[in-house]
């Protein structure tokens, strides 16, 4: 069951294909680039790598307008490039999750364009029309201040379309059991290919309901049940870790109450007070947000992230914590974007803190579920404020100190590569910091090790430890008779603290920290204390190291009681 279930214990990684490698020197990154680089991912110790969309589309907005599911868009290589990649990372142990966009496709997509054609057309119902402009046309916008409306009209048609995106991203009638069926062909087809799985796009859009009477969409939450139930029979391990942005108490009907819906969320509730935690030193909130999401089914999974390729969302906090967020990390106008999120990377929110970027990944990679890191991140590189949108923190790998930073050859790469300032590729690249024993990239790899030698962070149950100050958040998993427990000081300055690991008996006495020779012993009440530098973190397993030997078979609802040796 625990090798089954290898995405409870994974850590994944998160690509562009087009701005990671570029083999044939067009300037745009390909499969064979990629192909290249399995080593270096290898290396760092990643257990899937997640693609973002690679398939034919006019690349309006980076892939996510598709015009053919069934294919490779030829910048990137061909059909057989992608099964050597996938045979590649086969060889290596690494599996591949690829992105799957149905809530909508490209306007150029050969259905789109059949239906545009004609009432009579068979995938005019593919996709959601209105012969009147509809009343809440002007609402619903995924991308207030750029998008103006969810309603178009098509001349060609003689009807206005639904699009919960940009103009060019029709909707796809997603009720349509024709449609249903076309998405669990385009999942078949990928597995075959060798994919592991899918990072489902807008799933709470995917499952909704959708037209001009539609008041008030309801989600259709049987639909996901259906795509797992396909997975699990074409094949069995693979996944479906969805985008769902949604409040804590709907959680299980993604997840499903019987395990049976979705088997990863990514937890947008966690991250954002996570980034209020790393701006105010107050991780209560975060606390919180853990308790919140902490009920899901024993097969599923948290998805971890910090940064992604989207804009760091903030729309879950309340209005003084969004200000304090948008104050610490993106005061400027220019880094802020849609009204409610921070468009930049981690390292520059940060102010290229180091103590607080590691703090950042330690914090990630010991919350319940399993971390995501976006590639670039184990380097600390920078954005470019200066592309638009999202685009900014979507600049090419930064490889070494070769022109355009190793990643082609072609005096034109297809994004701009960081050439300037402090987080320009002569400072930050990856051949730079492979040589420096104490570099970002060597330091990502070490926590990528250790984090997949504490499972009891993927597979155990958790508890918050109470501290006095809120600066500091202590957490304790339990899983097989093993413990571990992690501490982290939020704020920039040292802190002296004390706590009671909360195990019966003498279990807790002895903390064995995995990362340094800093051991912990309680005193005689039990208690241990320590002294935390500013943004210092702490990995501890609970009693000795002899853990291996003391671990159970099978779960167990109580913690060890037994004495530990050291």
């Amino acid at each position: 069951m625990i090798d089954d279930l290898w995405y409870k214990n994974g850590v994944i990684y998160c690509l562009s294909v087009g701005t990671y490698m570029d083999a044939n020197g067009d300037g745009i990154g390909d499969f064979s680039g990629l192909l290249r680089r399995l080593d270096y991912l290898h290396g760092l110790g990643i257990t899937a790598i997640w693609l973002m969309p690679f398939q034919p589309s006019p690349n309006r907005d980076d892939g996510y307008d598709i015009s053919d599911y069934y294919d490779v868009d030829p910048r990137y290589g061909t059909l057989g490039d992608f099964v050597e990649f996938t045979h590649g990372c086969q060889q290596r142990g690494i599996r591949v999750i690829i992105d799957l966009v149905v809530n909508h496709t490209s306007d150029q997509h050969d259905w789109f364009r059949s239906a545009r054609r004609s009432k009579d057309s068979p995938y005019r119902d593919w996709y959601v029309w209105s012969d009147k402009k509809p009343a809440n046309a002007n609402t619903g916008m995924v991308f207030p201040g750029v998008q103006k409306s969810t309603w178009t009209r098509d001349k060609q048609a003689g009807a206005w379309y639904f699009h919960r995106f940009y103009d060019f991203q029709p909707d796809l009638n997603t009720s349509n059991p024709h449609v249903q069926a076309e998405i669990l062909k385009i999942m078949g087809f990928w597995i075959q290919l060798g994919v592991s799985g899918f990072r489902m796009d807008a799933v709470p859009f995917v499952i909704a309901t959708k037209g001009a009477s539609r008041r008030k969409p309801v989600e259709q939450y049987d639909m996901l049940r259906s795509f797992r139930e396909f997975l699990q029979w074409r094949q069995g391990n693979a996944i479906i870790l969805a985008e769902a942005n949604v409040l804590p108490e709907t959680d299980m009907e993604y997840f499903g109450r019987d395990g049976d819906r979705m088997h990863m969320m990514f937890n947008f509730h966690v991250n954002q007070h996570l980034f209020y935690a790393l701006a105010s030193a107050d991780t209560k909130p975060l606390a919180k947000a853990l308790t919140a999401t902490k009920p899901r089914p024993a097969t599923a999974q948290w998805g971890l992230f910090l940064r992604n390729h989207d804009e760091l969302d903030l729309g879950r906090l309340s209005k003084p914590q969004r200000e304090t967020v948008f104050e610490a990390f993106g005061a400027d106008k220019s880094m802020q974007l849609y009204d409610r999120g921070i468009r930049r990377r981690l390292a520059p929110m940060l102010g290229g803190d180091r103590r607080r970027i590691e703090l950042a990944y330690s914090v990630m990679c010991t919350l319940p579920g399993t971390p995501v890191i976006r590639y670039g991140d184990e380097l600390g590189m920078g954005d470019n404020l200066d592309l638009p949108e999202r685009g900014c923190a979507r600049t090419p790998m930064q490889w070494s100190t070769e022109p355009h930073a190793g990643f082609t050859e072609s005096d034109r790469p297809c994004v701009p590569v960081i050439d300037n300032g402090p987080y320009g590729y002569e400072h930050v690249n990856a051949a730079k910091q492979r040589r420096d024993p104490n570099s970002m990239l060597n330091w990502t790899e070490r926590i990528v090790r250790m984090r997949k030698e504490v499972p009891e962070v993927g597979w155990g149950d958790f508890r918050v430890i109470a501290s006095r100050n809120p600066a500091i958040l202590i957490i304790r998993y339990d899983w097989r008779n093993n413990s571990v427990l992690f501490v982290h000081n939020f704020a920039e300055k040292p802190l002296e603290i004390s706590f009671n690991v909360g195990l019966p008996d003498d279990a807790g006495n002895l903390l064995v920290n995995l990362l340094t020779e800093d051991h912990s012993r309680a005193d005689e009440a039990g208690r241990h204390k320590l002294l935390m530098e500013a943004y210092g973190y702490r990995w501890y397993r609970v009693g000795g190291l002899d853990y291996l030997l003391k671990r159970s078979d099978i779960d167990t609802m109580e913690p060890r009681t037994r004495r530990q040796s050291s």
